[in-house]
């Protein structure tokens, strides 16, 4: 009798808040974002109910107007390198881009916090949308979209190709003879391509779980071929459950495209749930969350899919602007959708602001209603799990406590780990090292001449 399906949660610590008010409630910590206790706290919730993951998000460039959380924040890989040790099971994922960073750095940081934390590394893979990016790394311009990707599909092969660079069982660490490795199972990687030099080997073995695990978040054409080609989890931010499931459909049907096992690509929408015990603080809960966004913060939040585009200028009350390509080099699939739901659905600057900014209700309610429409999203072919993004200083806490063990009760969602590292508690293989059965074959011939 095969396994029952269950869901895959992961919990984004976002700080003192995604969103620009968030900060403003009674209860934030205004100092959250560099204030270590409540990573801990907000890991050890999520580990405690079985998340599979901690997800710190990441950018490279800041400007007066950007959110609290991104203008004082701890850098992604230093922040779960110490929870790693505060934590067992969780898996520790962390936003580093392609565009801003040179793959041999990479590969050696996130087989660093690999082998920290006993195989709980996962990478997710950024391209980087915000052309002030470039004036922080010395470049004279950001790089297209279209360069964007083709740079990312190149620095993903040669981390993977330099994660391999020792086969697992490389280091004898024998004393009797001197030898501390097995020279023939060293690589180096001889990589030359279109953007990166890299002579490899990494000076770091591979862990227990083989590879970090890649997780991705594409909306734009290119952005969904790379994602369904080498990422292993994609983050989505749908507009609802028909274009999730529209999403969810087209990703599959590109991974199989590419001669991946669908099964193996995990789908997972990023969602804000706010739960009450009951429907008067359901209510109360909701209101609080909607109160924290001001207009002038909406439109604000709405520029940064265009690059910071400032809205501003524009009168709130009459319909959306025309904005031509804006956004199409910046986040293209973003602004794409916020285009065309302006257009299709003849909305206001105003209106277009406060939906991107105000919480949706697709996952407002009891402990029951909320747990309802994950299972319907699971089950309907919508998502293979959910990334929990709290708009409420305790709304994580709520999560966990209430809504968990709705989902355990149901068998939706596990009881217990399954394993130790990320890929064990993902369901993913280790994958082998490229270089193992080379090795083999040649010892072979060896032994038989």
């Amino acid at each position: 009798m095969s396994k029952q399906r269950q869901l895959k949660l992961g919990a984004m610590v976002h700080g003192v808040g995604h969103g620009w008010g968030e900060w403003r409630h009674p209860q934030a910590q205004p100092n959250a974002s560099v204030n270590f206790g409540f990573y801990q706290q907000q890991a050890h919730l999520a580990e405690a109910a079985k998340f599979d993951f901690v997800f710190i998000a990441d950018s490279l460039h800041i400007h007066a107007k950007s959110s609290p959380h991104y203008l004082n924040r701890f850098e992604p890989l230093t922040i779960l390198s110490a929870l790693a040790a505060t934590t067992h099971n969780i898996g520790l994922v962390a936003t580093v881009t392609v565009s801003y960073t040179e793959p041999f750095q990479v590969a050696r940081q996130f087989a660093s916090l690999d082998h920290i934390s006993g195989g709980r590394a996962g990478w997710n893979v950024v391209t980087s949308w915000l052309s002030g990016t470039a004036d922080n790394f010395g470049k004279t311009e950001h790089p297209p979209h279209a360069v964007r990707y083709r740079i990312a599909k190149e620095h993903v092969n040669v981390v993977k190709g330099l994660w391999d660079s020792w086969e697992d069982d490389a280091f004898a660490y024998d004393k009797q003879s001197g030898e501390f490795f097995t020279p023939g199972k060293l690589h180096a990687l001889e990589h030359k391509g279109e953007f990166f030099s890299v002579k490899g080997p990494l000076n770091i073995s591979r862990s227990q779980q083989g590879q970090p695990v890649i997780f991705q978040a594409g909306t734009s054409e290119a952005g969904r071929n790379f994602a369904s080609e080498n990422s292993d989890a994609i983050f989505v931010s749908p507009e609802g459950f028909d274009d999730a499931r529209a999403y969810y459909q087209d990703l599959k049907k590109r991974a199989a495209d590419f001669g991946r096992d669908p099964l193996q690509l995990s789908i997972l929408p990023g969602i804000r749930p706010i739960v009450g015990r009951d429907e008067a603080e359901v209510q109360s809960r909701y209101q609080q969350a909607v109160e924290l966004v001001t207009i002038e913060d909406a439109i604000v939040a709405l520029g940064r899919p265009f690059n910071d585009h400032d809205f501003s200028q524009y009168p709130l009350d009459e319909p959306f602007p025309e904005l031509g390509d804006l956004g199409s080099n910046s986040q293209k699939g973003g602004s794409d959708r916020i285009k065309q739901l302006a257009k299709d659905e003849g909305l206001s600057l105003r209106e277009v602001a406060l939906r991107f900014s105000r919480p949706r209700r697709d996952f407002v309610g009891t402990p029951e209603q909320v747990a309802d429409a994950l299972q319907k999203w699971f089950e309907q072919g919508a998502a293979d799990g959910f990334i929990i993004n709290s708009l409420l200083p305790d709304g994580l806490q709520y999560f966990t406590e209430l809504v968990v063990p709705v989902l355990q009760q149901r068998g939706l969602f596990r009881d217990e780990y399954s394993g130790s590292t990320l890929r064990d508690n993902f369901g993913l293989p280790v994958p082998a090292n490229r270089h193992a059965q080379t090795t083999e074959v040649r010892e072979e011939s060896e032994a038989l001449a």
